[in-house]
């Protein structure tokens, strides 16, 4: 709706208030009038309809009117909604303009395509709410200003945006595969478009092995989304998973993009992780797991884009390939490091490796702190039932 709107419009804002109306009045009114044959159809008629009124009211010229009469039908039983599918690429690739800074490129798409929060945005990038407060402003003002058109920009032109498009379809899965905020911990369907849209940047780019490296990665992830929580909605830890419910198909699929891509021999960022998903894919149990070759991968990783996630997640390798206190000393190298002063997963982390040296009272007030820090509902449990297993 908001990508449709932002093409006829080329307001954000206006946009963005004219989709909310939409749905405000659908609420009031199909519950008195029922449900239209076409609910999609009908939300973006009202809208544009709202849009066309505000332009009017702001007398922003006939011409931009008389380009926004003509771009939707009126009849709100009409249409097949394919067409925003063709807005959400276009509004990922404007959004993704060289013209942006990359954390406000990545930021403004999830604001806008996936529907996310300020808040939940902000605590993807690890910053304060006001400081993503303004970076949104200041990209969606800089689309505005510059002119920036609305459009997937011709091949010669995707390789300068390729890197902050990736960054942002991944950002979109990584929300949907575990939650910044809220009652679940999965959101499905942001992880279903997240891969809806990979598949669409492989027929864009087939032969970019980072393209292939980051749908290999996604669908290997999402091969084990069936078995990441129980019946009662869960959390169940990779090493405690029913492997037999992970999705062997996606596996197939995702092993089989990943070694497309290491055969075009320019690794990246993505097929480092895809082929740490494959090692986790191919283990029959937590057991036969390879995990030093896991920490070897998160060291190369950790070489190309030395985050202070990626560091984190190579110190939990580490300290399965080697022993707990390797993996601990990993851990407090990182606790000065302001970025993941409010990130939940480094105290639990901490208390995991405390746990396995035995160490339960330190354990325990790590688990504390993680479960003070914990977003969702279902982490909160699961740091929970850890707490009462240490005692």
């Amino acid at each position: 709706m908001v990508a449709y709107l932002i093409r006829i419009t080329g307001d954000w804002d206006l946009a963005e208030e004219c989709a909310q109306d939409a749905f405000a009045r659908a609420l009031e009114r199909w519950g008195r009038d029922g449900i239209p044959r076409n609910p999609g159809a009908w939300l973006r008629t009202t809208a544009r309809n709202r849009a066309l009124d505000q332009l009017r009211r702001a007398a922003l010229g006939a011409a931009k009117l008389s380009e926004l009469a003509m771009t939707a039908p009126d009849d709100a039983t009409g249409g097949s909604g394919e067409e925003i599918d063709d807005d959400r690429l276009r509004l990922i690739f404007t959004c993704c303009h060289p013209a942006l800074p990359v954390e406000a490129q990545v930021a403004l798409t999830l604001r806008t395509v996936a529907g996310l929060t300020t808040a939940e945005i902000a605590r993807a990038f690890l910053v304060p709410v006001e400081t993503m407060a303004k970076r949104l402003v200041r990209a969606k003002a800089k689309i505005r200003d510059a002119g920036i058109p609305y459009r997937v920009p011709p091949p010669h032109r995707l390789p300068e945006r390729r890197a902050a498009v990736l960054a942002v379809v991944y950002a979109l899965f990584s929300e949907g595969y575990s939650a910044s905020a809220g009652a679940d911990l999965i959101r499905q369907g942001l992880c279903a478009e997240a891969i809806r849209l990979g598949r669409l940047l492989v027929e864009l780019m087939p032969r970019e092995p980072e393209v292939l490296g980051l749908l290999s990665l996604m669908l290997l992830h999402d091969a084990r989304r069936p078995a990441r929580v129980d019946r009662a909605g869960e959390l169940v830890t990779l090493e405690d998973q029913d492997r037999s419910r992970w999705d062997a198909v996606a596996i197939a699929e995702g092993r089989a993009l990943l070694e497309a891509a290491l055969r075009l021999d320019h690794p990246g960022p993505y097929q480092v992780q895809a082929a740490i998903a494959a090692c986790h894919a191919a283990a029959p149990t937590a057991a036969a797991t390879d995990w030093p070759r896991i920490a070897a991968l998160y060291g190369r990783l950790a070489e190309m884009v030395p985050t202070p996630v990626v560091l984190l997640n190579r110190a939990v390798a580490v300290g399965m390939a080697d022993d707990p206190a390797a993996g601990l000393r990993l851990v407090e190298a990182l606790e000065a490091d302001a970025q993941l002063r409010d990130y939940h997963l480094l105290p639990a982390t901490r208390a995991d490796l405390l746990r396995r040296l035995g160490r339960l009272d330190e354990a325990a007030a790590a688990y504390r702190e993680a479960l003070r820090l914990a977003p969702t509902d279902a982490e909160r449990r699961f740091l929970t039932r850890r707490l009462a297993e240490i005692g």
